[in-house]
């Protein structure tokens, strides 16, 4: 984050330059989204150094739900400067644009994004290698802003070739339009991690985990699975079923293994697992049943009863 904070304050300079030197719409657009960039980074910084603060008595979950808010803060950001960049492309339409020395402003350009591409990449590698969505969507913020660097190349290279110089602004409007898409991307992100969206792609391997177990005999079925994930560290909450004649000892035993399993199964996460042990006869024991809702999970295999 250190690193791409310090880049992102360069290439601001570099879009700075670019845009005094051809006056481009399109460039001052890709230069203006730099500058929400930077906030949105130091403020992810922020975010990445409390989220790894160890749990304490008032977060007994710890810290990393951050990681949402900073991601719905870059998306605000991100909405707001693509408004900004919008209705300076309109007004460049309106009133025309005057442009010069568009050789060099590209040169710069170029330059710019080419950085811009090896940190966007370096971050998304980083991240979903040590899976750290704050990293993740730095990155996917950077690699949106060489996308918009690129539109503004285009733009400018087209008024080269064609000398119609309102073809700048109408690059700044869909540059504008593409930065609105990436803003409510975060933000949608953000939402579902702050609400506990079900992820499939994160539920399947942990169900597929206990379903061998089921047919292994390891337990005899279970229900009322949960997860919910958090940097990397993945809460797993289910029930058991195990067989009636088992001890307490023995039943305990089974599921300290199976949780031994879950840690092997998704070596990516820090697995903490929470278990509810039953008898295999369920029904008998709850003659009422449970309090169910409708659940999210029924599209995934499981050992017994959702």
């Amino acid at each position: 984050m250190a690193a791409s904070l310090l880049l992102a304050i360069a290439i601001l300079a570099g879009k700075t330059v670019a845009y005094v030197l051809t006056g481009s719409a399109a460039l001052w657009a890709d230069a203006a989204e730099s500058v929400v960039h930077i906030v949105a980074t130091a403020f992810a910084a922020f975010s990445l150094w409390y989220a790894s603060r160890p749990p304490d008595v008032s977060h007994p979950y710890g810290h990393g739900r951050i990681a949402y808010f900073s991601v719905g803060f870059e998306g605000l950001l991100v909405l707001s400067a693509s408004l900004a960049v919008i209705v300076s492309g309109v007004v460049g339409l309106v009133n025309g644009v005057a442009l010069n020395r568009l050789g060099t402003g590209l040169v710069v350009a170029c330059s710019v994004a080419a950085v811009n591409l090896a940190l966007g990449l370096m971050l998304l590698h980083v991240g979903r290698r040590e899976r750290v969505l704050i990293l993740i969507a730095n990155g996917r913020h950077v690699l949106a802003d060489v996308l918009t660097t690129g539109a503004a190349l285009v733009g400018l290279g087209a008024v080269m070739l064609t000398g119609w110089n309102w073809l700048d602004p109408l690059a700044a409007v869909l540059i504008g339009f593409w930065i609105l898409a990436s803003g409510a991307a975060l933000l949608r992100e953000s939402v579902a991690g702050l609400m506990d969206e079900v992820d499939p792609h994160l539920v399947k391997p942990v169900a597929e985990c206990l379903t061998a177990a089921v047919e292994q005999k390891l337990i005899a079925g279970f229900h009322k699975l949960r997860c919910r994930v958090l940097q990397q560290d993945l809460w797993v909450d289910v029930h058991l079923q195990l067989p009636s004649r088992l001890t307490i000892v023995e039943a305990h035993d089974r599921a300290t293994r199976l949780e031994g399993r879950l840690r092997a199964c998704l070596p990516q996460h820090v697995v903490h697992t929470t278990t509810h042990l039953e008898p295999e006869d369920h029904a008998s024991t709850h003659p009422a049943g449970h309090e169910e809702r409708d659940d999210p999970l029924r599209h995934v295999p499981s050992g017994g009863p959702v």
